[in-house]
Protein backbone atom coordinates (compact mmCIF):
# COMPACT_ATOMS: atom_id res chain seq x y z
CA UNK A 1 0.00 0.00 0.00
CA UNK A 2 1.04 3.16 -0.73
CA UNK A 3 0.76 6.89 0.70
CA UNK A 4 -1.92 7.91 -1.68
CA UNK A 5 -3.89 4.72 -0.87
CA UNK A 6 -3.20 4.77 3.02
CA UNK A 7 -4.59 8.82 2.91
CA UNK A 8 -7.43 7.84 1.35
CA UNK A 9 -8.63 4.42 3.25
CA UNK A 10 -8.23 6.74 6.72
CA UNK A 11 -10.46 10.00 5.38
CA UNK A 12 -12.56 7.04 4.13
CA UNK A 13 -12.63 5.66 7.75
CA UNK A 14 -13.00 9.13 9.01
CA UNK A 15 -15.83 10.35 7.10
CA UNK A 16 -17.82 7.40 7.87
CA UNK A 17 -16.73 7.35 11.44
CA UNK A 18 -18.23 11.17 11.39
CA UNK A 19 -20.93 10.54 9.02
CA UNK A 20 -22.01 7.71 11.67
CA UNK A 21 -21.22 9.85 14.53
CA UNK A 22 -23.59 12.44 13.24
CA UNK A 23 -26.79 10.20 12.34
CA UNK A 24 -26.01 8.47 16.06
CA UNK A 25 -26.34 11.82 17.71
CA UNK A 26 -29.47 13.35 15.67
CA UNK A 27 -31.57 10.53 17.17
CA UNK A 28 -30.25 13.37 20.60
CA UNK A 29 -32.17 16.32 19.55
CA UNK A 30 -35.26 17.42 22.06
CA UNK A 31 -38.24 16.63 21.16
CA UNK A 32 -40.99 19.06 21.08
CA UNK A 33 -42.19 20.79 24.51
CA UNK A 34 -45.25 19.33 26.13
CA UNK A 35 -48.54 21.58 26.29
CA UNK A 36 -47.15 23.56 29.85
CA UNK A 37 -48.35 26.72 29.95
CA UNK A 38 -46.91 27.92 33.15
CA UNK A 39 -46.21 31.40 32.63
CA UNK A 40 -43.79 33.92 34.91
CA UNK A 41 -46.85 35.14 36.87
CA UNK A 42 -47.72 30.78 37.63
CA UNK A 43 -44.23 30.73 38.61
CA UNK A 44 -44.22 33.41 41.10
CA UNK A 45 -47.59 31.97 42.69
CA UNK A 46 -45.77 28.57 43.15
CA UNK A 47 -43.06 30.41 44.52
CA UNK A 48 -45.49 31.76 47.09
CA UNK A 49 -47.60 28.60 47.42
CA UNK A 50 -43.98 26.74 48.52
CA UNK A 51 -43.14 29.31 50.59
CA UNK A 52 -46.15 29.03 52.35
CA UNK A 53 -45.83 25.00 52.94
CA UNK A 54 -42.24 25.48 53.95
CA UNK A 55 -41.88 28.91 54.92
CA UNK A 56 -38.43 30.76 56.45
CA UNK A 57 -37.55 29.95 60.24
CA UNK A 58 -34.68 31.19 62.15
CA UNK A 59 -32.21 28.67 60.87
CA UNK A 60 -33.03 27.93 57.44
CA UNK A 61 -34.54 29.34 54.20
CA UNK A 62 -38.29 29.01 52.69
CA UNK A 63 -38.99 27.60 49.58
CA UNK A 64 -39.23 30.90 47.83
CA UNK A 65 -34.92 31.01 48.55
CA UNK A 66 -34.86 27.68 46.91
CA UNK A 67 -36.69 29.07 43.89
CA UNK A 68 -39.69 26.72 44.27
CA UNK A 69 -41.46 28.33 41.37
CA UNK A 70 -38.75 27.60 38.41
CA UNK A 71 -38.45 24.21 39.73
CA UNK A 72 -41.82 23.19 39.44
CA UNK A 73 -42.27 24.76 36.05
CA UNK A 74 -39.15 22.94 34.99
CA UNK A 75 -40.36 19.60 36.07
CA UNK A 76 -44.00 20.13 34.60
CA UNK A 77 -43.09 20.98 31.27
CA UNK A 78 -39.88 18.08 31.05
CA UNK A 79 -41.03 15.48 32.73
CA UNK A 80 -45.05 15.23 32.94
CA UNK A 81 -47.04 13.82 30.80
CA UNK A 82 -49.46 15.97 28.87
CA UNK A 83 -52.54 14.65 31.28
CA UNK A 84 -50.74 15.68 34.29
CA UNK A 85 -49.86 19.04 32.72
CA UNK A 86 -53.19 19.61 31.94
CA UNK A 87 -54.11 18.77 35.60
CA UNK A 88 -51.54 21.07 36.95
CA UNK A 89 -52.17 23.85 34.96
CA UNK A 90 -56.10 23.51 35.01
CA UNK A 91 -55.51 23.07 39.06
CA UNK A 92 -53.75 25.86 39.75
CA UNK A 93 -56.70 27.77 38.16
CA UNK A 94 -58.76 25.80 40.47
CA UNK A 95 -56.94 27.45 43.28
CA UNK A 96 -57.38 30.77 42.15
CA UNK A 97 -60.91 30.41 41.98
CA UNK A 98 -61.17 29.05 45.25
CA UNK A 99 -58.96 31.81 46.38
CA UNK A 100 -61.61 34.11 44.62
CA UNK A 101 -64.88 32.41 45.53
CA UNK A 102 -63.90 31.79 49.26
CA UNK A 103 -61.52 35.00 50.23
CA UNK A 104 -62.65 37.63 47.21
CA UNK A 105 -58.32 38.07 46.43
CA UNK A 106 -56.08 36.35 44.87
CA UNK A 107 -53.53 34.07 46.99
CA UNK A 108 -50.58 36.65 46.81
CA UNK A 109 -52.73 39.14 48.46
CA UNK A 110 -53.90 37.01 51.16
CA UNK A 111 -52.86 37.40 55.13
CA UNK A 112 -50.60 33.91 55.96
CA UNK A 113 -53.05 32.51 58.04
CA UNK A 114 -55.85 32.41 54.97
CA UNK A 115 -53.21 31.25 52.87
CA UNK A 116 -52.88 28.20 55.32
CA UNK A 117 -56.34 28.29 55.89
CA UNK A 118 -57.08 27.18 52.17
CA UNK A 119 -53.93 25.32 51.82
CA UNK A 120 -55.09 23.17 54.72
CA UNK A 121 -58.47 22.58 52.75
CA UNK A 122 -56.62 21.85 50.04
CA UNK A 123 -54.88 19.02 51.48
CA UNK A 124 -57.79 17.94 52.65
CA UNK A 125 -59.21 17.53 49.57
CA UNK A 126 -56.05 15.89 48.02
CA UNK A 127 -56.28 13.08 50.40
CA UNK A 128 -59.59 12.01 50.27
CA UNK A 129 -58.89 12.39 46.36
CA UNK A 130 -55.91 9.72 46.35
CA UNK A 131 -58.14 7.22 48.76
CA UNK A 132 -60.41 7.10 45.64
CA UNK A 133 -58.33 7.96 42.64
CA UNK A 134 -57.65 5.04 40.10
CA UNK A 135 -54.54 3.58 38.99
CA UNK A 136 -54.63 5.45 35.56
CA UNK A 137 -55.65 9.19 36.61
CA UNK A 138 -53.31 11.67 38.06
CA UNK A 139 -52.77 12.95 41.79
CA UNK A 140 -55.14 15.92 42.75
CA UNK A 141 -53.06 19.00 41.22
CA UNK A 142 -52.08 20.24 45.49
CA UNK A 143 -50.23 16.72 45.76
CA UNK A 144 -48.60 17.70 42.46
CA UNK A 145 -47.70 21.13 44.27
CA UNK A 146 -47.05 19.72 47.64
CA UNK A 147 -44.73 16.61 46.43
CA UNK A 148 -42.97 19.45 43.65
CA UNK A 149 -41.95 21.52 46.59
CA UNK A 150 -40.90 19.08 48.82
CA UNK A 151 -38.63 17.80 46.66
CA UNK A 152 -37.24 20.64 45.00
CA UNK A 153 -36.59 22.30 48.35
CA UNK A 154 -34.54 19.71 50.07
CA UNK A 155 -32.42 18.81 46.83
CA UNK A 156 -31.97 22.61 46.69
CA UNK A 157 -28.84 24.28 47.83
CA UNK A 158 -30.75 26.36 50.56
CA UNK A 159 -32.54 23.40 51.64
CA UNK A 160 -29.60 20.48 51.59
CA UNK A 161 -27.68 22.74 53.40
CA UNK A 162 -29.15 24.58 55.70
CA UNK A 163 -32.49 22.32 56.28
CA UNK A 164 -31.03 19.50 56.70
CA UNK A 165 -27.63 18.25 58.49
CA UNK A 166 -25.28 19.39 56.46
CA UNK A 167 -21.76 17.72 56.02
CA UNK A 168 -19.39 18.84 53.13
CA UNK A 169 -16.65 16.05 53.17
CA UNK A 170 -18.33 13.01 55.53
CA UNK A 171 -16.25 10.68 57.11
CA UNK A 172 -15.68 7.25 56.14
CA UNK A 173 -19.01 4.86 55.69
CA UNK A 174 -19.21 2.82 58.44
CA UNK A 175 -22.29 0.58 57.15
CA UNK A 176 -22.01 -1.69 60.92
CA UNK A 177 -22.88 1.26 63.10
CA UNK A 178 -26.34 1.07 64.55
CA UNK A 179 -28.33 4.22 64.23
CA UNK A 180 -28.33 6.46 67.04
CA UNK A 181 -32.10 7.88 66.34
CA UNK A 182 -30.36 11.77 65.10
CA UNK A 183 -32.47 13.31 62.58
CA UNK A 184 -31.36 14.64 59.51
CA UNK A 185 -32.29 18.18 60.29
CA UNK A 186 -30.93 20.50 62.89
CA UNK A 187 -33.11 21.59 66.14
Amino acid sequence: MNRREALAATATLLGVTITGAQMFLSGCTPTEKKISSLSDIDTALLDEIGDTILPETASSPGAKAARIGEFMKTIVSDCYSELEQKTFVDGIGKLLALCRDTYNDSFINLSPSKRIELLTKLDAEAASFSSTKKEDEPDHYFSMIKQLTLWGYFTSEPGATKALRYVPIPGRYDGCVDYNGEPAWPY
